[in-house]
């Protein structure tokens, strides 16, 4: 029976999702549909190294400003500082396999660590690159950064926010399908078992450190996505879109949802980008942080598994009973 419940909601949200373009305009389409699946995308990421791993990161949103600077200066933009007109096809896999290498990097500096000194380490190296990518011009143009990048060519027609809209959905529900799919496959239940006790899977044989590296690796695929997407979306990249307080929005979005489950970071991005579009005209810019703390909390203290386990709590047992 709760399968099949499942499967209903699944195939509900789906239709919905689809069929959104039709009925919504171009304002709520870009900025409550794409963006908020993009920052799902960053969130995902982050749900995956600490719902299937307990490896708590702050570094994911650094993984997809790098790709999304890879794609301002390989591709074109114009600042007149690097932009080589490398086609889609080369900068954006470029972005990817920067954005991969990076994060194993990451990984590699905090797989040795646990608890608040993981999460010390990845926001030392979120501080790390946003104060280099400001201060440094050879490279990243500094405080500026990159803007004028274009989006490829199918995307900017009159049909481009819908046509865009379509991308980011495929690949949101790709990512989605594919992170699903991982926490029951012998890697999956591997990291979840490292997440639990890892003196006790480090008895049994796993290889903790090599397991930690490619998930972080595999994640990083995740983010380099969402940064190419992001980077398209906005037109340009700037430290300003990679800092530490984005950082910490991330993980805000992914508790609020749920770190427990796939979904959960993406319906988190969607109540974090409906509090500050909406929100954020009452309360003023100045106290939209105080918003947000105020709503994690009661989010946080109401469900520690986010929207999604009171989801569960409310909603399953009723379900259940009918």
């Amino acid at each position: 029976m709760t399968s099949n419940r499942n499967v209903q909601v699944h195939v509900a949200a789906a239709f919905a999702l689809i069929a959104m373009p039709a009925v919504v305009g171009s304002f709520v389409l870009s900025e409550l549909g794409s963006y908020a699946m993009i920052l799902g995308l960053i969130a995902l990421a982050t749900m995956m190294l600490a719902g299937y791993g307990g490896i708590i990161s702050l570094a994911q949103i650094t993984v997809a400003g790098l790709a999304a600077y890879t794609v301002a200066i390989l591709g074109e933009n114009s600042t007149g500082v690097h932009g080589y007109g490398l086609p889609d096809w080369v900068n954006v896999p470029a972005a990817l396999i920067v954005a991969v290498a990076f994060s194993t990097i990451v990984g590699a500096a905090a797989a040795r660590t646990r608890g608040v000194y993981t999460i010390m380490i990845t926001l030392a190296i979120a501080a790390a690159f946003f104060y280099f990518a400001m201060q440094n011009y050879s490279l990243f143009n500094g405080f500026s950064g990159y803007a004028g990048i274009r989006a490829p060519e199918f995307l900017a027609t009159t049909e481009g926010p819908v046509r865009f809209y379509y991308l980011v959905l495929a690949l949101a529900a790709a990512a989605y399908g594919i992170a699903t799919y991982i926490a029951d496959t012998p890697f999956g239940l591997a990291m979840q078992a490292i997440r639990d006790n890892e003196a006790r899977a480090r008895a049994v044989g796993f290889n903790v450190v090599a397991h930690k590296f490619a998930l972080n690796a595999f994640v990083g695929l995740f983010s380099g996505i969402a940064g190419v997407l992001l980077v398209w979306f906005n037109g340009r990249i700037s430290p300003g879109s990679i800092g530490v307080d984005t950082a910490i929005d991330i993980l805000v979005i992914t508790m609020i949802g749920g770190i427990r489950h796939p979904i959960g970071p993406f319906i988190g991005a969607v109540a974090f980008v409906l509090l500050k579009t909406f929100a954020i005209d009452l309360v003023g810019a100045e106290r939209f942080n105080s918003l947000i703390a105020i709503v994690f909390l009661l989010i946080v203290f109401a469900s520690p598994d986010g929207l999604v386990g009171l989801w569960r709590r409310i909603y399953v047992p009723r379900a259940a009973k009918g």
